[in-house]
């Protein structure tokens, strides 16, 4: 819960510093590089391990850092920049519903009513929270809308690859990589280290660096350390807090407000996400309980 109300809490932040001519490319590229050092701090202290990888997988790390990472920063926080933040948050949750999509049509996976459902209240959520039975607020959140669903294509490639690097490697040196990676591209096609001659005042570094580090190292640290204590679904489920908050959050500092069918829609794609998550997880177990049952009538009758 801690780390979906930091990450809310950055996508507000951005959306503040956009408003002061920070742009998108200032923030991806602050974001980058000072989150990777924060994490390359704490493994140097705490965990040098984590920084060994074996030379076969440097350019499937780079890959995904220096193209679909870094490509999600820049989509996500363009998008913020040109739309609400809850509902830029919320074409982002797509991402689950798209990797679903995926593994059924590459990866065979049966395609289930709980899956057409879930796709279902997903998609219709999402034209709710565009604004589609408005074309005033359609047209209004044409660029934005793009770049939203955008940001959800980059994170499910990003998720469909990071989840083959982390079959090999910790999630942090997974997530160390490709953060450090997606800072080479706003260093080749963006003036380098123009955060250090573009003048930004103190509350704007203040901003650049919350995004950063709470916004970005330290919230990854929390949920890393929430999946230690509960599934790795019910963490998922637990950040779909995230764009909740962002509303709230936007609401309280930026004024923002979402229309009430927008709202309606974040609450389908949400529960699309909870129900998606939730037959992941009983699909997961159900072969460990095939197991455990089979274990339990083979063993002897004192052991029972």
């Amino acid at each position: 819960m801690s780390a979906a109300v930091l990450w809310a809490a950055s996508g507000t932040v951005g959306k503040g510093l956009f408003a002061g001519g920070i742009t998108p490319l200032d923030v991806v590229q602050v974001r980058a590089t000072f989150g990777s050092l924060l994490i390359a701090l704490v493994f140097a202290t705490r965990a040098r391990h984590l920084f060994r990888i074996q030379g076969k997988d440097v350019w499937l790390l780079l890959f995904l850092g220096s193209v679909v990472m870094a490509l999600v920063q820049l989509t996500y926080f363009t998008a913020i920049s040109k739309i609400q933040v809850a509902a830029a948050i919320l074409l982002q949750y797509l991402a689950p519903i798209l990797v679903a999509c995926y593994s059924i049509c590459f990866w065979k996976e049966r395609l289930t009513v709980v899956k057409v459902l879930s796709l279902l209240l997903s998609f219709i959520g999402c034209y709710l929270v565009v604004g589609g039975y408005s074309i005033h607020l359609l047209h209004l959140n044409r660029a934005g809308i793009v770049w939203g669903l955008a940001s959800a294509v980059c994170y499910a490639s990003y998720a469909l690859l990071g989840e083959r690097a982390m079959h090999r490697y910790s999630p942090w040196t997974v997530l160390f990589y490709a953060l450090l990676f997606s800072a080479i591209p706003w260093y080749i096609f963006y003036p380098p280290f123009h955060y250090l001659v573009a003048g930004f005042t103190w509350p704007q570094w203040v901003g650049l660096l919350y995004i950063a580090f709470l916004g970005t190292a330290v919230p990854f640290g929390l949920y890393f350390v929430g999946i230690n204590y509960i599934r790795s679904t019910r963490a998922s489920i637990t950040a779909t807090l995230e764009p909740i908050s962002a509303g709230l959050i936007a609401y309280l500092f930026l004024g923002e407000t979402l229309e009430t069918l927008q709202v309606l829609g974040g609450i389908l794609v949400i529960t699309a996400i909870v129900i998606l998550q939730l037959r992941g997880e009983k699909d997961e177990l159900a072969p460990e309980l095939v197991r455990a049952q089979s274990a339990h009538s083979n063993a002897p009758e004192g052991r029972r």
